[in-house]
């Protein structure tokens, strides 16, 4: 699965959700004709990057090319069960991606348009947000 091979902090605050502002990065398709667009925040695990990646994959059929634009940076700590409270933050247990409103996440190229808005809107049923497939 996808994580960093080096932080600078191996814990980070959570953060608090104000109100949610649309993405300003990541916002137009780069590298493929079709992606996977986010029209809800949310943090996207790296299992299910990993999830998506297996299903664009396996649907093509060694046809086309996948461009993951997200990458899971964030360190999320949990505790161990029945564990008393106090004695400082609990160890990290996976990373996230924060995905804005607005942000690609996903793009492919290389397939026929049909199949490509297939294997997207069957990708989309692993993450965690609403998404809207998008073409150039």
């Amino acid at each position: 699965m996808l994580m960093p091979k080096k932080v600078k902090h191996r814990k980070w605050h959570k953060g608090r959700a104000r109100n949610i502002r649309h993405a300003t990065d990541k916002v137009t398709l780069a590298f493929g004709s079709f992606g996977l667009k986010a029209t809800s925040p949310a943090w996207v695990s790296a299992r299910q990057i990993e999830a998506c990646r297996r299903v664009l994959t396996r649907y093509m059929r060694r046809g086309g090319k996948v461009w993951i634009r997200i990458f899971p940076d964030k360190p999320i700590t949990k505790k161990g069960s029945e564990v008393p409270m106090g004695s400082g933050k609990g160890a990290v247990e996976h990373y996230v991606a924060p995905v804005k409103p607005g942000t690609i996440m996903f793009e492919i190229d290389g397939i026929p348009p049909d199949q490509a808005r297939e294997a997207l809107r069957i990708s989309s049923y692993k993450l965690p947000c609403q998404t809207v497939i998008v073409t150039k």
